[in-house]
């Protein structure tokens, strides 16, 4: 740990007033409720919270300032005892983290967290040795004489992983990038949605305390398809055709989420309406529609252009009525 007065940004001789203020403005700026993707943001919402720990206890700040124990709070030579560690200090009893007023790192949390729920992110965890409970804040147990310490699991952190239509729909693993550049290939669950979140178990943010690392939540968006539009359980597609195909009719590839398939255009399509291919959408279960394009010949034609001018002036017909 970084000595917690350069932390803090106070002095030395900085009153408990000017630490308590010190700390309230940094857990705001960097609590991980307001930094939900930065681990970076959790890691000096951890620190900041050590340093008020060991600074808002006088007894601590005492052996701190004169040598006998370092920033992470352990003695600093051996057989350091009485009235520290091992000794019946004036402190002993008291609540972990809490200085000479009363004020914990949890006190001043749950000042401003009412926003966020009314209770700090992570918190207390029932101990499997008489019922202690763990605070997260001075990491370690509280509630009873000879509590041993226990480590506080890291934050879980939310990454959002953009697939497609068609990687959905197989259920397919896909790459994620984690906010520490490092790259997971993660199976999708069947039939996902968007906004659904996956946990990766153990890939979050690392704990301060040295416990388990927390978890990733992978939250699923799709991605805006070239291809494909989705409408409620069914899928639209485009298909462009030549106006011979139109005419005459033809067999014509069109793309589905299963992989290309042959269509029967019949002769003299509707183009406005969309040929429909049953359980073809998404997951199976809708449909997919395929709107037929009629695409005339690039750079124009002088036989088509003759023929238009004949069926205008021959055997004109309407469609906009």
């Amino acid at each position: 740990m970084r000595d917690p007065y350069t932390v803090l940004g106070v002095s030395r001789a900085a009153s408990e007033k000017d630490i308590k203020s010190a700390y309230r403005k940094l857990a705001k700026k960097y609590h991980p409720d307001q930094n939900p993707d930065d681990p970076s943001a959790h890691n000096k919402f951890a620190e900041a919270t050590h340093a008020y720990d060991l600074l808002s206890n006088t007894e601590k700040r005492a052996q701190f300032d004169r040598g006998e124990i370092d920033a992470d709070g352990n003695p600093r030579f051996a057989g350091f005892g009485n009235g520290g560690f091992g000794g019946g200090g004036a402190n002993r009893g008291a609540r972990p983290g809490a200085g000479a007023g009363g004020f914990s790192a949890e006190d001043i949390l749950k000042e401003f967290m009412s926003g966020f729920g009314g209770q700090p992110r992570g918190g207390g965890r029932t101990s499997s040795a008489g019922g202690a409970q763990w605070d997260p804040f001075a990491g370690a147990t509280a509630g009873g004489a000879g509590a041993g310490a226990r480590s506080g699991k890291g934050e879980d952190i939310v990454v959002n992983a953009t697939i497609s239509f068609e990687d959905a729909h197989k259920a397919a693993s896909v790459p994620v990038r984690m906010p520490s550049g490092k790259v997971l290939s993660v199976k999708l669950p069947e039939k996902v949605e968007e906004g659904q979140q996956i946990r990766l178990k153990g890939q979050g943010s690392p704990s301060p305390y040295g416990g388990e690392p927390g978890d990733a939540l992978v939250t699923v968006r799709f991605e805006k398809s070239k291809t494909f539009r989705r409408d409620g359980k069914d899928i639209r597609t485009d298909v462009p055709v030549t106006l011979y195909e139109a005419v005459l009719g033809a067999k014509v590839r069109v793309p589905t989420l299963d992989g290309s398939v042959e269509l029967n255009l019949p002769p003299g399509v509707d183009t406005s309406k969309a040929l429909r291919l049953k359980g073809k959408g998404l997951y199976g279960d809708g449909d997919l529609y395929v709107n037929v394009r009629v695409v005339l010949p690039p750079g124009g034609d002088p036989d088509l252009e003759a023929l238009a001018r004949f069926m205008r002036d021959q055997k004109p017909y309407s469609v906009r009525d």
